[in-house]
This record gives structure tokens, sequence and C-alpha cells, in this order.
């Protein structure tokens, strides 16, 4: 191609897909003709000056899924396009996406068990109204806490509640005791007794992951010793329900776990719908734990904790 012609044809492709100019600018700008204009574009693609790449987020997410359900045999796995790996960001776009996951699946007579958290918070005032009939809400885990934390288990359960048009039944205990002798105490009461064999027939579980960082909403609340925080920073990966486990999902502490009121892990594993709502930077080595025991058969992530699942062990 003759040097001035190249000139041209990069000058029209510079005006056109960099500085957005239109043909008719393009060749007053240049001195020529509007085709003139048009066949110039056209060599700069046919040469391989310009190329054009378009990039589907849809198109990547539904691939990610796709892997994910089969390195971790999932019933389902859902990946949320996120514009930034920032928490508040992706809580955002995957409460949504497991908002639209719930109206998909809640039928008639279903029991949805959910826990606490600002995840399931941002999936709680996504939730749009579906007209059920006698669907149960119940809390998977205690809640009530000395602290002024905000737990937000009572909106996550009212927003639940008014979604399935049923009233919520709460479990208003701590989440972690002191002593195994209250626990056992409280479990023996009838009524708790009924909220918490509730919780382990439901047939959808709906949680997140808890990290173990000391600014996380479980540490704030004041329920570990010094001991538990050790154990806890140097071997748990993040916990489900307030139970601590490992990168193999192996529960840790049993004395931990043994004060800790709430669904254990196993049930989770019989569900119908187990559903892992969790993602960022934060949370990968528990999602991945969580995903390896087979706690969850249904994963709602962001695009790049999916990234990070899969290229784990690889």
């Amino acid at each position: 191609m003759e040097s001035e012609k190249l000139k041209k044809v990069i000058e029209a492709a510079r005006l056109y897909y960099l500085l957005d100019y239109n043909q008719n600018q393009i060749a007053d700008k240049l001195g020529v003709s509007r085709p003139t204009v048009s066949r110039l574009l056209q060599i700069a693609k046919n040469e391989g000056i310009v190329q054009i790449k378009i990039t589907d987020p849809m198109e990547d997410s539904e691939q990610l899924s796709k892997q994910l359900e089969k390195k971790f045999n999932l019933k389902k796995a859902i990946v949320a396009s996120v514009p930034q790996f920032e928490d508040s960001i992706i809580k955002n776009y995957i409460g949504e996406k497991a908002a639209m996951y719930l109206h998909d699946i809640v039928k008639d007579g279903d029991i949805i068990g959910v826990t606490w958290g600002t995840t399931l918070y941002h999936t709680a005032i996504a939730l749009k109204q579906k007209f059920v009939k006698d669907v149960k809400v119940v809390q998977l885990k205690g809640g009530v806490s000395h602290s002024e934390t905000n737990t937000y288990s009572s909106e996550i359960l009212y927003l639940f509640g008014k979604a399935f048009n049923t009233n919520p039944i709460h479990l208003p205990l701590p989440a972690i005791v002191d002593h195994i002798v209250v626990k056992q105490a409280m479990e023996a009461d009838r009524h708790i007794k009924k909220v918490l064999d509730m919780g382990k027939a439901a047939n959808i579980a709906v949680f997140t992951i808890g990290p173990t960082k000391s600014e996380s909403l479980l540490f704030q609340l004041g329920y570990f010793s010094d001991e538990d925080m050790r154990m806890i920073r140097s071997q748990a990966v993040g916990d489900i329900c307030s139970r601590f486990f490992d990168q193999d999902g192996n529960i840790l502490n049993e004395h931990l776990n043994s004060r800790t009121l709430g669904i254990e892990l196993h049930y989770l594993k019989q569900k119908e719908y187990s559903i892992l709502v969790a993602g960022g930077p934060q949370k990968i080595e528990g999602i991945y734990g969580a995903l390896k025991a087979g706690y969850a058969n249904v994963v709602i992530v962001d695009q790049l904790t999916a990234k990070f699942l899969l290229e784990k062990d690889e």
C-alpha cells in the first residue's frame, strides 16, 4: 500500500474509532468523498490496522457457570458480571442474582431457611413478591446479640416473609453461647426445638460465607475467647451459620461448634436447594472449602471469584 494512502487509512480509522467522528466529518477533514471514507475504514479492518473485539459479559458468565457446575458437581452455578472487585458492589450484584433465582424456584409449600449478614440483606432487599401459598421462612442460626452491630436478621426475615406471603419464624437466640449446658437447655425448650427442626426440614437453604477477618460481623459480637480467635485465624477459611471450617470443609474446634446454635452443616447437604451466595477476595478460600465439602449445590458468585475458584488446584 502506498505511503500516502496508508496515512489516510490510519487517520480515518483514528478519527472514526478513537475520536468518534462520523464519516461525513472525516470526509470534510481529509478532503475526500464519504464513500472513500467508507472504503478507507474497510481497508483498515481488512489489513488488521483496526481489530474489533466484542466482550460479551453474558457469554463469559455462562461459560464460567458451566465450568463451576462441572468442577464442583453443582445443580446450578450463577455468575454475576460485576464492574469492580469491591465488596459492596459484589454484594449488590450477587444479591440481585440470588433474589431472581429464588423468585424462579420457590413454589407452594416450600420451607426456606435463611441466615443473616450483609450479603443476605442485599438478597432480601432485591426480592420481588411472588404469589405462592403455604411457604414458610425460618431463621437457620441464632442472631440476637448484646452488641450494637446490626446483623440484619430481623430485616432479612421480614423481607423474605413479605416476598413469599408468610410470617417468618425467628430463632430468638445468640449465635454462640459460653457453655454447652446453656445450649443444651435452650434446645430442650419445645418452642426452640420446633424452630430448629423446621430449619432441618427446610428444602431451600440460603446462606453466605463469613470471612475470617476481625472486622467481619461475627467477630464484632464478642462471642470468642482469645484461644478461639487464635484457632480461627490459624486454621479456618470461613464460617457458615457461625460454624467454622478448614480448606477442605472440615468443622474446626468441636468445643466451639458444640456451643453454636442453629443448623449443623451436614443438613445443608440434604437440601433440595442449598444456595451459597458469596463473592469477593476475602471469601474465595471459604467458598472453595464449602463447595469442596458439598455444603452447597447452588452457588451464586461474581465472575472474578468464579475464575479464582476454577484456577485453584489446576
